[in-house]
């Protein structure tokens, strides 16, 4: 089936809400949708809210035509499978736009009619999976993020469902809902939105005599992604929404990536005429976004082009931030850094030492680029220097002054001792006030006047970009009454807004589309009766329980990943210029308490880590 060619593409950006404050931050920094988690259920256990919180959220966003989307994506056992079906018609009757999901189970029950999308926890990783979403009727589908443009288009132009990628944020090392690590060493699942992300940990590489070819790294850490500069190719490979990972993350991450993912966006939109973003509003930023101002490892466009080198952080799991530049001069107690940027007390710098080890210092006294320090033995000239805390730009967040408006326009009638107001904004929603004039205090106001006070807009969310008045009479009423009318029109023009707004609705008609597998083993994550009826109704043969439900952790796959250790660490024996001899295989990656095995599947360029 064919993508049919719309007039109008619609082109979303998706933020992440720890909580209620981070959601409404994302709206008004520019975010088309956010994505939240409820109380439970949800694949970052630390990332709950409240249902009043969600409604809260609702609304707000609802105002600018933006949406909410709540997370449901773990997997549920049989004792919690009623619960999540009563939550999801709670989240569906407080106006919820999507539920993300990841186990199966839900699409047995007797759901509301809200859409469902298919959370990256589902292994979207090919065209059969993503047309099995699409023909049971999923409606968008959060693609795999080791996808590459080519593999995506394949899927775009041979499917119709929507299509959604991260654009920026932490990685996860293994392919989404195919990683067993956490649970197997700690018992937490990271499909039940418990990671203890393994991924971040030290570990050496030895050879298949023990010898260690590399000792002490973070060997499945991956630097954080970002595809700002991929935009427009991804747009014309057909995905429509753009997702920024973080439901971890603080407040002015989220201002920040989505300010910054907004500006990079609007700069694709300008002078297009097939597309428009999703929502309603312009952001009037106080600030300059910059991601690399706020928490990263370093970043990646990961397998956006195919296989790629140098994609970990195998030095350090923690944040970096921004190149400041070298050391040029070592004093006594001072040291300068080669750089344009001023170093304030209170920043956060970080560097390597010669052994590779990542340190850190917060600075107390500073001149421009002089740091001054009694601690300088672990300091060199040439040293690259980072700064993973801008106190200034973190103040400047701190006192952020950004705000959304929808355009809006007022027209002034007066018809006998009748005064009408009429407003309408950006999307055409209409709303009026009227007043009888013969009996308020009198005040003969000039059109000037009356065209600069229907101009304000105060603490509303509209900016009144027009103000027409169509009379020659002159408006006798006092300025206060004018102001009045004018708050009262606004607020009625959104209370039209919220009404006239109305959440898509899509129910699900059940069928027996054969599931691409015939056979299902512990990856398929299937720990409940209702997700093994599914895909038996589905024409699948065999189902084994999920990990968590058999709790046998023996020589298991704990990760599947498109990283390459051989490959990130120049030894793969098809990397031609530099082609290592070959190593005594099997490889295992070691830590102070276990020992797994790697398995290199090259046909597939993948890695597979295997509990021994």
């Amino acid at each position: 089936m064919l993508k049919t060619k719309n007039k109008l593409k619609k082109i979303e950006l998706l933020s992440p809400a720890k909580d209620l404050l981070s959601g409404i931050a994302a709206i008004n920094h520019g975010a088309d949708a956010v994505y939240i988690g409820a109380d439970r259920f949800g694949a970052r256990k630390a990332a709950g809210n409240s249902l009043e919180d969600i409604s809260k959220l609702i609304k707000y966003a609802h105002g600018y035509y933006a949406k909410v989307y709540v997370a449901v994506n773990t997997i549920l056992f049989d004792n919690e499978l009623e619960d999540a079906r009563l939550l999801i018609y709670d989240l569906y009757n407080l106006g919820s736009d999507a539920i993300i999901f990841q186990d199966f189970a839900l699409l047995e029950m007797d759901l509301p009619p809200v859409p469902l999308f298919a959370s990256t926890q589902t292994h979207n990783y090919t065209l059969q999976k993503v047309k099995f979403l699409e023909e049971i009727g999923v409606k968008r589908v959060i693609l795999a993020r080791e996808l590459s443009l080519e593999r995506i288009k394949e899927i775009s132009s041979s499917s119709q469902i929507e299509l959604e990628v991260f654009i920026s944020g932490a990685l996860c090392v293994s392919l989404s809902g195919q990683c067993y690590m956490s649970y197997a060493t700690t018992g937490r699942s990271a499909n039940r939105g418990e990671c203890s992300q393994s991924c971040r940990m030290l570990y050496s590489l030895i050879d298949k005599k023990g010898n260690v070819l590399i000792k002490d790294k973070y060997l499945l850490s991956l630097k954080d992604l970002n595809l700002s500069n991929r935009l427009s190719e991804l747009i014309a490979v057909g995905v429509s929404s753009f997702k920024i990972e973080g439901r971890l993350k603080d407040i002015n991450y989220v201002k920040n990536t989505t300010a910054f993912f907004r500006r990079e966006i609007d700069k694709f939109l300008e002078g297009k005429t097939g597309y428009k973003k999703s929502s309603s509003g312009k952001v009037f930023h106080s600030f300059e976004p910059e991601i690399a101002k706020t928490f990263n490892r370093g970043f990646t466009e990961y397998f956006v082009d195919g296989k790629v080198d140098k994609i970990a952080k195998t030095d350090t799991p923690k944040a970096v931030g921004e190149f400041l530049g070298e050391i040029s001069v070592i004093g006594n107690n001072y040291f300068t850094i080669k750089t344009d940027d001023i170093i304030l007390p209170g920043d956060g710098l970080c560097y390597f030492t010669k052994d590779g080890v990542l340190q850190g210092m917060n600075v107390n006294r500073s001149s421009g680029s002089t740091v001054f320090t009694n601690k300088i033995s672990d300091f060199f000239k040439g040293q690259k220097i980072y700064r993973n805390n801008n106190i200034a730009f973190e103040r400047e967040l701190a006192r952020d002054k950004t705000i959304r408006r929808i355009d809006a326009s007022i027209e002034v009638q007066i018809d006998g001792d009748v005064l009408l107001l009429i407003g309408t904004d950006e999307d055409g929603i209409v709303a009026t006030e009227h007043l009888h004039i013969y009996d308020d205090e009198i005040k003969e106001l000039s059109e000037v006047q009356i065209i600069k006070q229907f101009s304000k807009s105060g603490e509303t969310l509209f900016n009144v970009t027009g103000v027409i008045v169509r009379s020659s009479a002159k408006i006798g009423l006092s300025l206060s009454k004018l102001n009045e009318l004018r708050r009262t029109l606004l607020t009625n023009l959104m209370k039209e807004r919220l009404l006239s707004y109305s959440p898509q609705r899509f129910e699900i008609i059940r069928n027996n589309y054969p599931y691409p597998e015939k056979v299902l083993d512990y990856r398929g994550n299937v720990v409940n009766k209702l997700a093994a009826q599914f895909f038996s109704r589905h024409n699948v043969q065999a189902i084994t329980g999920g990990m968590e439900q058999t709790m046998d952790v023996r020589n298991k796959t704990l990760m599947v990943t498109k990283y390459c250790i051989k490959n990130e660490f120049t030894m793969c024996p098809f990397d031609e210029k530099h082609n290592q001899s070959k190593l005594p295989e099997p490889l295992y990656l070691v830590d102070r308490k276990n020992k797994y095995k790697l398995e290199f599947h090259c046909a597939e360029c993948e890695m597979h880590i295997i509990n021994t």
